[in-house]
């Protein structure tokens, strides 16, 4: 086992691994930029160092600050949480030139997944449905207009380093491929440096299901059952629960074979997640793999009553895992609460937070860095907190998510708290028969003070 693990993250994420190092015996090390250096990962791990100002390129992303970081604290591995340098290959391979061990997927695996349209040729490769489409990069526009047609609309455009939903385009009509072709191409290159574009078949009325994965050193891996991740604005999850409403034991058996399946094929190490899309004839296709811990890992957590952070340290101390696979034995739902107001197209809120109350009782869980006087900076994703509930059945869990928020009282800011509480009495979310296009139609009623 590590002696000592430096979590190359801040917030929420930073203080949870911090917490699972603490049960089991290893010392921490945060790091943090100047506008962190009052948020509780700091306060609460053993060590902490500075590696630079806001700006995320000049911190967070800094690879050479961190690895300077944990040389000087004699860190032994390096946790990279979720978003910032955990999918990021150079990093990786950095950490193992350097002597760290990184607690995430090889440089090599991220090379091979991160891109989208190398990710889905190997999955094809693996047996995995794929959702019919390109055979890698389109060189141009001219053969996507020809496998447009020969697939027929709709298509989705989709950028080979995309994330985020950027560099994405769902194309209905013929005449509008051309302007959402160059449109896509130019927001992938100024997002991610890079204008490579693949197509696929626009899969209608889909859901988006992951299945929780992990991969052993060994060669094994196994599966924790599923999320729904369908509630979703501008391709950001907004709430999360496992298991899905639309799941069926068939089903269930049919997708974790298939993700188990993808995982060994690639020799997969670490946790990760397998990302699909499903139709509602129930049919699944491959969409993408994360090669890192999810924001929504807690909700699966819950489920099967483990941890994953534990389970990610563990395989990547070389200890073997079981090869069991998991089924969800509760129902958790999980909200994600944003530093954003609602009522104004989520626009961004940051600022000072006067007054803060934390809900508690049996089955809620909440996972913040926050608290009363912590000033959330501007230069960071708005997310401060994941409400999460759990119980024996879905209706048990969204009536306690409804007390939960009703609870949780956030003052000083505008956070996404009233949205969540108008999603709970929502006829369509409370039958679970919604898609992904749910926002669309959803309308959020202004509230008065």
């Amino acid at each position: 086992m590590f002696k000592k693990i430096l979590i190359a993250n801040r917030g929420e994420i930073a203080l949870r691994v911090i917490r699972t190092c603490k049960e089991i015996g290893v010392k921490t090390v945060a790091v943090y930029s100047t506008a962190d250096a009052e948020s509780l990962h700091v306060r609460f791990a053993d060590e902490a160092v500075c590696i630079g100002p806001p700006a995320s390129s000049e911190s967070y992303l800094k690879m050479q600050s961190i690895l300077a970081a944990a040389e000087i604290t004699n860190a032994d591995a390096i946790h990279p949480g979720y978003g910032f340098l955990s999918e990021n290959a150079k990093f990786s391979k950095l950490c193992e030139e350097h002597g760290i061990k990184f607690i995430g997927a090889s440089a090599e695996m991220i090379s091979q997944m991160g891109d989208k349209a190398s990710a889905r040729a190997t999955m094809k490769a693996a047996g995995v449905p794929t959702i019919p489409g390109s055979d890698g990069i389109l060189e141009t526009f001219e053969e996507a207009e020809t496998l447009a047609n020969e697939m027929g609309f709709p298509v989705m455009l989709k950028a080979t380093a995309g994330g985020g939903g950027k560099g994405m385009r769902a194309v209905w009509e013929k005449d509008k491929l051309k302007e959402f072709w160059d449109a896509a191409r130019q927001e992938a290159f100024a997002c991610f440096g890079n204008d490579g574009m693949y197509m696929e078949k626009l899969i209608e009325e889909p859901r988006h299901i992951e299945i929780q994965i992990i991969g052993d050193s060994f060669g094994k891996a196994c599966h924790l059952s599923e999320r729904d991740c369908s509630i979703q604005r501008r391709h950001q999850k907004l709430t999360e629960e496992a298991p899905s409403p639309f799941m069926t034991p068939q089903l269930r058996k049919k997708m974790g074979d298939a993700a188990v399946k993808a995982a060994e094929s690639i020799k997969y190490e670490g946790a990760g997640t397998i990302e699909f899309l499903v139709d509602k004839h129930r049919n699944f296709y491959f969409m993408e793999m994360n090669t890192r811990i999810q924001v929504e890992h807690p909700i699966t957590e819950q489920v099967i009553d483990h941890d994953l952070i534990y389970e990610q340290i563990k395989v990547a101390a070389g200890i073997p895992i079981s090869g069991k696979n998991y089924m969800p034995k509760l129902h958790s739902i999980e909200c994600r609460i944003n530093a954003e107001d609602p009522f104004n197209d989520f626009r961004p809120s940051p600022g000072k937070i006067v007054t803060l109350h934390i809900p508690g009782g049996h089955g809620v869980r909440v996972d913040t860095h926050v608290y009363a006087g912590y000033t959330i900076p501007p230069n960071y994703d708005s997310m401060i907190a994941k409400l999460i509930t759990t119980a024996q059945t879905r209706e048990e869990a969204i009536s306690k998510m409804r007390r939960a928020l009703d609870e949780f009282v956030i003052e000083g800011i505008k956070t996404t708290i009233p949205f969540h509480r108008q999603l709970m009495e929502n006829e369509q979310y409370l039958s679970g028969n919604y898609t992904t296009k749910f926002m669309e139609d959803f309308k959020i009623i202004p509230q008065e003070d």
